[in-house]
């Protein structure tokens, strides 16, 4: 299963009042498990940043004046989405900017059941608790010390840490998510164990295997080793 753990920084709150997206930060899980698959894009708003939400995020008018238009970045976006589950704090607030920035461009709106709220979870589970991101790093023990200011792939990375442990607890990678299977979480088809590139050693020894041989020969032509 391929979900995708995204977040947004705009220059404001309201997308109908011409507020735009400025940076895409995402993460790619297969079954639960981080792929190292990650998308990135700093987003030229093509309008003045409101000081509130430089305030926040940092990313100023001169920073993002020669970063490239959401028209320019919007296929390689949809490419890395694709079908997958959108894992979102406060999902509303970035699908609704996410659908505007696609409405302007003339693109299909994504599903709203696409997206999981891990506001919602965490305030069905924690009821009367603080949810925000930073109050569930510390419910979680999730080091959260680089955020500094809001990034959106930072935000990404932690949050992905957060839904894990929300969900029921990290799952062990074991080592696993390796290329082949980040491959695999990107559409190239089921993962799937690979053969072993060297067969392991035997660990029947040829004093055994001659022991084994004779017993064999003894019980005649219809033992079970003999047939074919």
């Amino acid at each position: 299963m391929r979900e995708i753990v995204l977040d947004t920084e705009t220059t404001g709150l309201d997308p109908n009042s011409g507020d735009r997206i400025v940076e895409i930060g995402a993460v790619e899980l297969w079954n639960h498990v981080p792929t190292g698959n990650t998308y990135h894009q700093y987003i030229n708003p093509e309008r003045a940043m409101a000081q509130e939400a430089f305030e926040v995020h940092g990313l100023g008018d001169e920073f993002l004046a020669d970063k490239p238009i959401f028209s320019a970045i919007v296929d390689d976006f949809l490419k890395f989405v694709g079908d997958a589950k959108l894992v979102i704090h406060n999902a509303a607030f970035d699908m609704r900017f996410i659908n505007a920035e696609l409405g302007w461009v003339n693109r299909t709106a994504l599903p709203w059941d696409q997206a999981i709220d891990t506001l919602a979870i965490a305030r069905k589970k924690f009821p009367g608790s603080p949810s925000s991101l930073d109050a569930l790093c510390r419910r979680f023990n999730i080091d959260n010390s680089a955020r500094t200011l809001h990034g959106a792939l930072l935000d990404s990375e932690i949050l992905a840490e957060v839904y894990l442990e929300l969900i029921g607890g990290k799952q062990p990678d074991f080592a696993l998510a390796t290329s082949t299977q980040a491959s695999a979480a990107s559409g190239a088809g089921t993962w799937r164990p690979q053969p072993r590139p060297n067969k392991l050693p035997s660990r029947i020894s040829q004093k055994e295997r001659a022991a084994h041989e004779a017993f064999v020969e003894k019980l005649g032509d219809g033992a079970l080793w003999k047939a074919n």
